[in-house]
């Protein structure tokens, strides 16, 4: 679906359960979410991606090494609402083994193209809680600027996050 230098991102299917549970499941790679997933938030999650391709034909897609075959993260495009509005959004999600190596960035970067030449996008957003710093610096580095503060509620906690953006022409 996507190719960058090192890694390919596809849809994900079931077979992929296993890999997705070692990032969802995992307390580090999920603190932003207040915890680790269980086996059937693991099962929500992949199915809402399995609906987001057939509907939009966008989720988070898998994030695959070209050198091995492995599964270490998912990245892709989704549609967030915020405040009302509808926006697309790179959204990322990687096994903590593959972290600080240049993964998230890479596809980020690859998805963010992808809206703008394929899907004929003039803005991306991703949306990062406040305290996800890592995250935070692969939207700058995807040249995203914050351009606002929202509040989010998830596990009954008000969660804030920042709104970052890049318009077609800044990329």
């Amino acid at each position: 679906m996507i190719t960058t230098e090192r890694l390919f991102l596809r849809e994900m299917t079931t077979k992929d359960f296993t890999d997705l549970c070692l990032i969802l499941k995992d307390d580090k790679v999920m603190t932003a979410y207040e915890g680790a997933f269980n086996d059937t938030e693991v099962s929500d999650w992949l199915a809402k991606q399995q609906r987001n391709y057939r509907d939009h034909g966008i989720g988070l897609w898998a994030v695959i090494l070209k050198e091995n075959g492995r599964f270490i993260g998912q990245c892709g495009l989704t549609w967030q609402e915020v405040e009302g509005e509808h926006l697309l959004e790179v959204g990322y999600l990687f096994n903590a083994d593959y972290w600080h190596q240049g993964f998230a960035t890479e596809a980020a970067i690859a998805c963010k193209k992808y809206a703008f030449k394929r899907l004929g996008a003039d803005k991306v957003f991703s949306i990062i809680r406040d305290t996800n710093r890592a995250s935070q610096a692969v939207a700058l580095r995807n040249q995203m600027t914050p351009i606002k503060t929202i509040i989010k509620h998830y596990r009954q906690i008000d969660m804030p996050h920042t709104v970052y953006c890049v318009e077609k022409g800044g990329q």
